[in-house]
């Protein structure tokens, strides 16, 4: 009775652990991408832990460049496009729109701002 009672806690302690610890390192930000805009234009991450940009737009296709970690991607409307990266440095980093979308597309950019 004994041994089965302690099973019972270790597993049910493991099961629980596991669970907290997914929510933990579970990251997602959303940003919506709509002509000449990125909301929000700055994200945040910590060095090392995975995070995942989901992308939507709401108008039309739009790009997304970040070329220090070597990602490129289109946004399509109505669809969330995912992302998953983990940073491994700290520092500022630029993304932007790569698909003309018309005068003020220069614009249209956002910052990741990773912390140590």
């Amino acid at each position: 009775m004994k041994r089965r009672v302690f099973a019972a806690l270790l597993i049910g302690s493991a099961v629980g652990g596991s669970l907290r610890l997914a929510a933990e390192t579970s990251n997602e930000v959303k940003i919506l991408a709509m002509k000449f805009d990125f909301t929000p234009d700055t994200v945040k991450a910590k060095v090392g832990q995975p995070m995942t940009l989901v992308l939507t737009s709401m108008d039309r296709i739009h790009g997304f460049k970040m070329p220090d970690f070597g990602i490129r991607t289109d946004i399509l409307p109505d669809q969330e496009t995912r992302v998953t990266i983990t940073p491994q440095k700290a520092g500022s980093f630029t993304f932007f729109c790569d698909i003309f979308c018309g005068d003020g597309h220069e614009e249209m950019n956002g910052t990741l701002v990773v912390e140590a």
